[in-house]
């Protein structure tokens, strides 16, 4: 069955099975590498996501991991023709940071999508013209076009989904007040907000929660970040998002995961219901109208 986690997702699936096949059987790299006559390094680049996994290395790794399955081989055949697959987000490289665009390919294929932000409306959530006026900032014209594009194409992206990420997000209050785009055109706020209601109402997998300001100080003053949880067997992402240069991307047993998952849920003890939420955005849309 194919896939449409994107190739990153379904390569670091692959990975993740094909390092536990080996540990399974107590072999090494070097074991390995030994019996395949490779060297141990190609196998370390293999395991590793350096190296692209062809067909007939795959075939090969998995006669030496005694996996005879007709339905075990074709389902990591598949992961192997998915991770090779161009991503979308390659479009993007020659002017966006290549590590942000590392995350996008793994919020791609994410199954639960978690983000505080306590600055501006979150990224995956946001009209074109709120987008474009984020970007003005950028060094050149074409990244800020980019930029803007991105955000909305990573929208369009993953509604292509059969099976869309869930996505909750909460978001500070003083981002719903700011009045972003007034220079411009007035009504890029309220519309902004407006949407935001709207898609939370008609769409059961989008949850928006306003952390008010009578919540007083919070640990979101920290700084915003993400969270995206798999289907399979892949370990969740932090993502600490910075200045430029400065975001962090962290996986594995890092303990700031369980940290952060706790201060998520500590944020949605401080912020508005679901539908208060609604009734705050759509209050502050008018109110920036008046």
């Amino acid at each position: 069955m194919t896939s449409d986690q994107g190739p990153i997702v379904q390569s670091a699936l692959l990975r993740t099975e094909l390092v536990r096949l080996r540990k399974e059987k107590k072999l090494t790299q070097e074991q390995v590498a030994r019996q395949l006559e490779w060297s141990p390094s190609k196998l370390i680049r293999v395991e590793g996501g350096k190296n692209a996994v062809t067909r007939t290395d795959l075939q090969a790794l998995l006669r030496v991991y005694d996996v005879t399955s007709e339905a075990r081989q074709e389902r990591l055949q598949s992961l192997a023709r998915g991770a090779r697959e161009p991503a979308w987000w390659n479009a993007y490289r020659d002017e966006l940071d290549p590590r942000f665009l590392n995350y996008v390919g793994y919020a791609a294929g994410a199954a639960y999508i978690r983000q505080f932000h306590g600055a501006v409306v979150p990224g995956l959530i946001q009209t074109p013209e709120y987008a474009e006026v984020l970007s003005t900032g950028k060094a050149s014209e074409k990244g800020r076009v980019l930029a803007a594009k991105l955000r909305i194409q990573r929208q369009q992206e993953l509604a292509k989904r059969q099976h869309p990420p869930r996505q909750h997000y909460i978001i500070d209050e003083a981002v719903i007040r700011r009045h972003v785009g007034i220079g411009i055109d007035p009504a890029i706020m309220p519309n902004q907000l407006t949407s935001i209601a709207d898609a939370s109402e008609r769409n059961d997998l989008l949850t928006i929660r306003i952390l008010p300001f009578s919540a007083g100080a919070h640990p979101g003053l920290e700084g915003p970040f993400s969270m995206l949880e798999f289907d399979g067997d892949l370990d969740d992402i932090l993502y600490l998002e910075g200045r430029s240069g400065a975001s962090l991307m962290i996986t594995g047993e890092d303990d700031r995961i369980p940290e952060y998952r706790d201060t998520f849920e500590l944020l949605l003890e401080q912020s508005l219901s679901a539908d208060e939420s609604i009734e705050l955005l759509r209050q502050s849309a008018e109110q920036l109208m008046a």
